[in-house]
């Protein structure tokens, strides 16, 4: 028997996902965590990136979060996002655009931009690059 921990993961306008899971992999702001049914519980804040979930069975799903918190018990794990959504649903061309368009302001020594504003957007559009490069490799 297989054993599975529930997962919730829910975004500021609503509830992204929401089953059982053999394991999932996180992108915690120290590095990405693995979490398997009966893990010790933990607190941590999330980095832009992917979520990968194996559901009981082993299909997996794959989704983007900005950021977030994830909460670990030994039977719930739970995600809260301000952004988060399946990784096939990402706009690959708004995710292109929004990283030229960060890139842009950082080289732009003149104007008064928000520096860390634009390290965000950045590095969320490459975070979604990648969870886009990521999914269609193992088409």
């Amino acid at each position: 028997m297989v054993m599975t921990v529930h997962v919730d993961i829910v975004s500021a306008e609503r509830q992204i996902f929401s089953g059982l899971a053999e394991m999932v992999v996180a992108p915690a702001e120290m590095g990405e965590v693995g979490i398997y049914p009966r893990h010790s519980p933990m607190i941590t804040r999330l980095k832009a990136g992917e979520i990968r979930i194996v559901e009981a069975g082993g299909t997996e799903q794959a989704i983007y979060v900005s950021g977030g918190i994830l909460e670990v018990q030994p039977n719930t794990i739970t995600v809260l996002s301000d952004t988060a959504q399946r990784c096939q649903d990402l706009d690959e061309s708004a995710a292109i655009e929004a990283k030229e368009k960060a890139e842009k302001l950082l080289a732009d020594n003149t104007s008064s931009i928000d520096y860390a504003r634009a390290k965000l957007e950045l590095a969320e559009a490459i975070a979604q690059l990648r969870a886009i490069d990521r999914l269609r490799k193992k088409r």
